[in-house]
């Protein structure tokens, strides 16, 4: 079962950098060994979501990061891991992003 999380929307021209917590999904001493990560689109459209992902998923502990840039404005992003574990286990978590039209001033 995917692990959903909520994230405060982006404007097209913010760098986001989302959080994933696998702190309650790995048994004693097992670490995370790899991660993958997606971007499709949820809502709205968008022809190339996956050029939100920029670089790659750090991890740290029992966290993966990964920043998100651009994106267009009223679309909603389903960003998704999957983290491969010391132990074999692939564990996936994915969350909502929004990317709103940036206010002026």
């Amino acid at each position: 079962m995917t692990s959903r999380q909520e994230f405060q929307s982006k404007t097209p021209d913010e760098t986001k950098l989302l959080t994933f917590d696998y702190s309650s999904d790995l048994g004693s001493g097992e670490t995370i060994s790899s991660t993958a990560v997606s971007c499709v689109v949820w809502s709205g459209t968008d022809a190339a979501p996956s050029g939100m992902i920029s670089g790659s998923a750090t991890i740290s502990g029992t966290l993966v990061t990964q920043l998100f840039a651009a994106g267009l404005a009223g679309v909603i992003y389903l960003v998704r891991v999957l983290a491969t574990t010391s132990l074999g286990q692939v564990l996936p978590k994915a969350g909502y992003l929004a990317v709103v039209a940036a206010q002026p001033g």
